[in-house]
């Protein structure tokens, strides 16, 4: 059964962020797996860094504030990692931003030889408003797939770990009357990126019995 770790970042929640998150949050559930949904905006996350979750290079070990301690514990309890987030500047809210500076921390996420999040799996799931053949043309979706799969999540020992757009989920010009199937439309590629990435882990291999050796 995996444990999954869904960090939402969204001020409102009847956003069609919110509603890509509860979608995929039942479907995980459906799938008999587990979710611990971390909403920044509605858990009051404070992004900014104070002295006390400040890297220490001469501390590897340094205690960080309890809020911090808390979220990497439950980042160490997950298997998996979805984050859900709208696409803003072509980067991450910066209440998101906030939370990898604090959260991902020296000696946590990163700055040992044998990283505590290897064997994780991390989907970053962005909702654009912009067309993939924007994203492409501009390499804007190669610059965000470099940014977060390479930059933090593979810098961490995160080495499952994808980057997927939901391009054209700005509503705003869509008439009325054919949102609904833009939406379903929506969660239908979200569930297929989860299910791509953060799919049924394999089975271990079996292992081969013991064979008694007689002289």
């Amino acid at each position: 059964m995996s444990r999954t770790l869904m960090v939402v970042a969204h001020p409102r929640p009847d956003s069609l962020t919110a509603q890509v998150a509860a979608h995929l949050e039942a479907r995980i559930r459906d799938g008999g797996g587990t979710v611990d949904v971390l909403d920044l905006y509605a858990d009051g996350f404070d992004p900014r860094t104070y002295p006390a979750d400040e890297p220490d290079w001469t501390r590897r070990d340094k205690r960080y504030s309890d809020e911090v301690h808390a979220h990497m514990d439950r980042i160490l309890a997950a298997d998996d990692l979805l984050v859900v987030f709208p696409v803003w500047w072509y980067s991450l809210p910066a209440v998101l931003k906030g939370w990898v500076d604090r959260v991902w921390n020296y000696g946590f996420a990163y700055g040992r030889s044998a990283p505590k999040l290897a064997g994780k799996r991390m989907l970053w799931l962005g909702l654009a408003g912009g067309t993939a053949e924007q994203y492409a043309h501009t390499g804007l979706d190669r610059a965000m797939d470099i940014q977060l799969r390479v930059g933090i999540s593979e810098f961490s020992g995160i080495t499952a770990s994808a980057v997927r757009l939901l391009h054209g989920t700005e509503m705003t010009g869509v008439p009325a009357h054919l949102r609904p199937t833009r939406v379903r439309a929506t969660l239908a590629d979200a569930d297929a990126a989860r299910r791509e990435t953060l799919g049924a882990r394999p089975a271990p291999a079996p292992t081969a019995p013991l064979l008694e050796v007689t002289s």
